[in-house]
């Protein structure tokens, strides 16, 4: 990165909030340039300093995080917004994720994690917690009988445009492993990986790695 990421935390415990201020200010790259304890604050927030990325949790005062999301993408449209919740229910997850959040953490994970997190999202990667990755992909496949989710053996099914080698990343991306971790397990180059990806989502017509994810398990693809 070559400019500081600008961020906006929205949270409305006010000690956890300061203390992960303090943490992110440990990263040169991360500069926190607003904070905000409710939903109406954060989008007065939003929209007077046009942060790069915001840090929302779900539980606020009046309103849930999920519901506030929209009003903040209205006033900060070029704004990246990560979910930093303690909730796991997977209904929360769908519902941040429905509503255009670009990803959905877990307030148990560590600073290390957090920073990296943020890091893929301002590259434009959609970020999920490992463990809500995995509720996600089961909740998906509930919701569909075997004979629904066959893949389909005609030519205009545009899984059969997928070379084998990127069936089987996406097949890591369903289980919500990262980039690097798929690289170190097929034994691939980092940036090597991020072209399929990328070539994943042009053939499938897909804007993100969780859309990916959704689209593999609904067709049985994993």
């Amino acid at each position: 990165m070559t400019s500081l990421i600008r961020l906006l935390v929205v949270d409305d415990h006010t000690l956890f909030r300061r203390g992960l201020i303090a943490l992110l200010g440990q990263a040169p790259e991360f500069s926190v340039v607003g904070e905000a304890g409710d939903a109406g604050e954060a989008q007065r927030r939003a929209a007077e300093l046009q942060p790069d990325l915001i840090l929302l949790d779900n539980h606020l005062p009046g309103v849930q995080g999920v519901d506030a999301l929209r009003g903040l993408r209205e006033v900060a449209p070029r704004a990246r917004v990560l979910m930093l919740t303690v909730s796991e229910d997977e209904r929360d997850l769908a519902a941040a994720l429905k509503a255009g959040a670009h990803g959905y953490l877990l307030k148990t994970m560590d600073g290390d994690a957090l920073a990296d997190a943020l890091r893929r999202t301002m590259r434009g990667e959609s970020v999920v917690a490992t463990e809500m990755t995995a509720k996600l992909v089961a909740a998906f496949q509930t919701l569909h009988e075997p004979a629904e989710i066959a893949v389909s053996e005609s030519q205009d099914d545009p899984l059969m445009s997928l070379s084998p080698r990127e069936h089987e990343i996406l097949r890591h991306i369903a289980c919500g492993e990262s980039n690097k971790e798929i690289a170190r397990a097929l034994d691939i180059a980092e940036t090597t990986v991020k072209i399929h990806v990328q070539h994943i989502l042009r053939k499938l017509n897909l804007s993100s790695r969780v859309q990916a994810a959704v689209y593999a398990t609904e067709r049985g693809a994993i």
